[in-house]
């Protein structure tokens, strides 16, 4: 046997040895315990009983029909995102997943500094664009980037819907 198993199973013995003293002073406080008067158990509460609703046609709209007349689409909006346009790299983000770390101006030019979750810090100016709806840069500022959207409108075609994003910290 190697030394430290020796030491091991001392501890052990030792540890087993202190486990059986003497109980008799534990025994007038565990009585003491047990002879105290129960608390009171909150009744059970009251279940409301079940009302069952039976749904009848007669004279109501069926349930699988929406509730507001459908819209045409509209053609005639000039709103359409263009698909020639070559895509940028912070195109491939959603605008929520993208962070603001902060701004540089250069010659008159304010560029934002937009931490991508790729780790790579872009820079982007007014005209540039971010995000996976067509999101145009608008403006920039130490308060923010402001852009424009092109979002699909629920009726086949397409709507502007302006975006932000806050700068980070």
């Amino acid at each position: 046997m190697t030394m430290r198993r020796m030491v091991l199973i001392g501890a052990v013995c030792g540890l087993v040895a202190g486990c059986g003293s003497d109980k008799q002073a534990l025994a007038p406080y565990v009585a003491a315990i047990q002879a105290r008067p129960a608390a009171p158990i909150e009744p059970i509460p009251q279940i409301a009983s079940y009302t069952p609703y039976t749904y009848r046609a007669e004279d109501r709209r069926s349930p699988f029909t929406p509730t507001t007349p459908e819209r045409r689409a509209q053609s005639n909006s000039g709103v359409t995102p263009d698909v020639n346009r070559p895509r940028e790299p912070l195109e491939s983000f959603s605008l929520d997943a993208l962070r603001m770390v902060g701004t540089i101006t250069r010659g008159g030019t304010t560029y934002a500094l937009i931490s991508a979750p790729d780790n790579i810090v872009h820079r982007v100016r007014r005209g540039n664009h971010a995000g996976q709806n067509d999101g145009e840069i608008d403006a920039v500022s130490d308060s923010g980037i402001v852009l424009t959207e092109i979002v699909p409108d629920g009726a086949g075609g397409y709507a502007k819907r302006p975006a932000t994003i806050a700068p980070s910290g």
